[in-house]
């Protein structure tokens, strides 16, 4: 993989060539056909989707309605299990308000973890308070995994729901997630997926899975931002009563009843964002092309090369060890990750800093928060070298400012 060529790809290097980008975590860069392709869609056929019967509207039905086949052929779903919402929290949200809401009662358990993004947990401890449910953490190890072992300790047969990454947005860790699946499945269980991290760097096939639910969204693997997705077994969905009700989800209407349409358009209420799935559309090609074995070689090659020369730096503290993904959470010792990030950003490197969205993580670790680096296709070599030259400068001088040593 020529990152160097890719480059060209991404618009942004041209406005700022000397970016050093990394956090790809958080959101990843846009290449510029992915732009096009909603740029196309504006210019030459920009109406609504399933309302006119002229061929513009057609043309525009037609696009989106493909993204979703783009879409569900790249986790290996069948169309009408592939829901579009804003984004993955949407999405996580949107679970626990129908399937929670119609079926956690009193005394229910409900698992996830402390390694989970807030969006992951956070839905279900509010149904749970509703609900008199009970939500538990599976219990992390020494370095912060979830492990088989520490599932079973908080799995019986009162848990209705787990809810779980499939790699942690902080650590980079896989979950194992298969096993947990099965298990949750044998209790009678259904299991949500947060795979917004795990999209762009691996193969995520849903049947093999077997996952009931999973969630993720288009910005973190190369599209736009504001379209995410919901994959939900068939049989599940068709269950569910639909969150909004307005326009185009409904097939019949009288002053008394409301017949809405199948899956899953019934949850798709109102003007969708056309332009933004037909990106992530785009975006979803553009990986394919690539390959997801190239990207996740390519971009764990330069995860080793960093990690190894981070090791040898004295002065700061990495709390992930050997990742799945290409993540560094780590911290100049004795310094606010806030105060770190700044002097990063004026050597034109972008690092994300703070809880990232998991302060049950950054409470469990002890600290107020960490610093994140996350490679992608677009990070070079180079970026690995001075993002490692920073470090030993803020080390450096962070020492120096404040007269002692932080080894």
């Amino acid at each position: 993989m020529d990152a160097y060529k890719l480059r060209e790809d991404f618009l942004i290097y041209k406005n700022n060539p000397d970016l050093v980008y990394m956090d790809t975590g958080a959101t990843s860069l846009k290449p510029f056909r992915v732009l096009a392709k909603m740029n196309e869609y504006y210019y030459d056929y920009g109406v609504n989707i399933h309302r006119g019967v002229y061929k513009l509207s057609y043309l525009a039905t037609d696009q989106y309605d493909l993204a979703r086949n783009k879409i569900a052929k790249f986790i290996n779903a069948k169309d009408e299990e592939i829901v579009f919402l804003r984004n993955a929290s949407e999405a996580l949200n949107f679970v626990s308000l129908t399937y929670g809401e119609a079926n956690l009662t009193e005394g229910d358990e409900v698992i996830t973890s402390e390694l989970d993004h807030h969006s992951c947990f956070l839905p279900w401890m509010k149904i749970c308070e509703k609900k008199k449910a009970i939500l538990k953490y599976i219990p992390l190890t020494e370095d912060g995994r979830v492990t088989i072992e520490n599932f079973k300790k908080v799995l019986s047969n009162k848990t209705k729901v787990v809810a779980i990454h499939y790699y942690s947005n902080v650590f980079g860790f896989r979950s194992p997630i298969e096993e947990i699946i099965k298990l949750a499945h044998e209790v009678g269980a259904i299991v949500i997926v947060d795979a917004a991290q795990a999209v762009a760097h691996t193969k995520v096939d849903v049947k093999e899975l077997d996952c009931d639910f999973l969630a993720f969204s288009g910005h973190k693997m190369l599209g736009p931002m504001g379209i995410g997705i919901l994959y939900g077994k068939k049989k599940i969905l068709k269950k569910l009563d639909p969150l909004y009700y307005g326009g185009d989800m409904n097939d019949e209407v009288s002053k008394n009843k409301v017949e809405v349409k199948e899956i899953p358009y019934r949850f798709e209420t109102g003007t969708p964002a056309v332009a933004e799935a037909i990106g992530l559309g785009e975006a979803v090609d553009y990986i394919n092309e690539l390959g997801l074995e190239n990207i996740h070689k390519y971009t764990k090659d330069l995860y080793n090369y960093t990690i190894e020369k981070l090791q040898n730096i004295k002065g700061i503290t990495i709390y992930n060890k050997n990742p799945e993904l290409p993540i560094i959470a780590f911290n100049i010792n004795g310094v606010h990750p806030h105060d770190a990030a700044t002097l990063f950003d004026e050597a034109n490197i972008c690092l994300r800093a703070g809880h990232h969205c998991a302060q049950l993580l950054t409470k469990w670790l002890g600290v107020t928060g960490t610093l994140r680096g996350s490679f992608y296709i677009y990070n070079t070599i180079e970026d690995c070298d001075k993002f490692i030259n920073t470090v030993i400068d803020a080390v450096k001088f962070f020492e120096k400012i404040n007269g002692e040593s932080y080894e």
